[in-house]
């Protein structure tokens, strides 16, 4: 039986979709049998950072709501082996999903899937509470700015609120000039219960954006400390 791993963050451009397209590439890339699922329903862009936009046909939304099955809705990516996708819908939910319909599709999917990785809503709406639905365990992405860690902080004590007690963290977007010469918080400005679960960090790197507006997961493009860097955080995920 595989695991649901939701991805969160306190509010938007922290990298959240970027780091679950990346961790899942890295994560198949280790063997494993991945499906990345796109929960930002009517903001979806995760099909985008894997360049797969094309191939959408059905999306999760279709999946819940009976439209079609679970495998018409899921893209294979041949780029990678053991990876695939399923796409949010394009338009806003209409109140109808609930968190058991993701249960019953986390379910499903992990029967099959080594991981299930959530692309969740950013923030602490609805969209947040349905994601989890079906979360074995929530990784946090965050960045070295003071808004980011206190949004970081109310959104640990909403998941939990809703149960949620696997809570693991990884900051992003991390320079290590700025935080040295103190223009941008340091570890020591996060909460020790925040900081005695980062299970990795992420470089600022332009490269980064590059990869996602060419639809390539920067992982894949050579042998650079940026994939050291998610090599090192699926390793850590794997032991979880």
């Amino acid at each position: 039986m595989g695991k649901t791993i939701v991805i969160a963050s306190g509010k938007g451009g922290t990298g959240k979709t970027m780091f679950s397209a990346n961790l899942g590439v890295t994560l198949a890339g280790n063997g494993h049998k991945v499906v990345l699922v796109d929960m930002d329903t009517g903001l979806r862009n995760l099909d985008l950072y894997l360049g797969l936009e094309n191939n959408v046909v059905y999306d999760v939304s279709d999946v819940l709501n009976g439209v079609c099955r679970i495998k018409q809705a899921l893209i294979k990516d041949k780029r990678f082996p053991g990876m695939f996708f399923m796409a949010a819908s394009p338009k806003p939910d209409d109140g109808e999903i609930t968190p058991l319909h993701v249960k019953v599709l986390c379910d499903k999917l992990r029967a099959v899937f080594d991981y299930v990785i959530i692309d969740a809503p950013a923030g602490l709406d609805d969209g947040l509470a349905i994601a989890l639905g079906g979360a074995d365990e929530v990784l946090l992405v965050i960045t070295p700015e003071f808004s980011s860690i206190r949004d970081c902080e109310t959104v640990t004590q909403t998941l939990a609120g809703y149960g949620i007690k696997d809570i693991h963290y990884v900051l992003n977007k991390v320079n290590v000039k700025l935080m040295k010469s103190g223009l941008a918080p340091s570890l020591r400005d996060f909460p020790k219960e925040i900081t005695g679960r980062i299970i990795g960090m992420v470089q600022f790197d332009e490269n980064i954006h590059i990869s996602t507006n060419m639809g390539v997961p920067v992982v894949s493009m050579g042998d650079t400390y940026i994939r050291k860097n998610f090599r090192a955080i699926a390793a850590r995920v794997e032991e979880l």
